[in-house]
């Protein structure tokens, strides 16, 4: 950390997943002496390493380096900027981004098995997915997933 207390924009940075873990590389003589630019602040760190080298001409490899990342990450921010603008320099959320378990065959055996039995209790349909496919699946994904199904119909 730069020595800088823990503040609430430290934490919000943090709570937001924007929080750079090594500000201390930062070495931008703007993030350095200004307070606007602050070296806590990945996305503003990342947006501007895109920018030196895009509108200033600086190189990449020393545009970088200048602000505590590697070159990979510079490639990526910038296939990222280019795809989504700024909101694309904020990161993911962390974990599966779909129900990883829940194959389109699984969906289907439990949409035909509501189909046969109007109501079958989420246990049963656990049990199911248990006995036909193998697979230990909380009651609550099953239940999202047919939910997400019936409002796409």
């Amino acid at each position: 950390m730069t020595g800088r207390p823990i503040d609430d924009k430290t934490r919000t940075l943090r709570e937001h997943g924007c929080l750079n873990p090594r500000p201390e590389r930062v070495r931008d003589p703007r993030f350095l002496d200004n307070a606007f630019f602050d070296p806590r602040d990945l996305v503003q760190v990342k947006y501007e390493m895109l920018r030196r080298v895009r509108e200033d001409g600086e190189s990449v490899s020393g545009s970088a380096a200048r602000f505590g990342l590697s070159r990979p990450t510079f490639y990526l921010a910038q296939r990222a900027y280019e795809a989504g603008g700024l909101p694309a320099l904020l990161p993911e959320r962390p974990g599966p981004r779909r129900p990883h378990k829940l194959s389109a065959e699984v969906v289907a055996a439990l949409r035909a098995a509501r189909a046969q039995q109007p109501r079958p209790s989420s246990r049963e349909l656990v049990e199911l997915v248990r006995e036909r496919f193998g697979l230990s699946v909380h009651r609550r994904s099953i239940e999202r997933v047919l939910a997400r199904q019936k409002k796409r119909l």
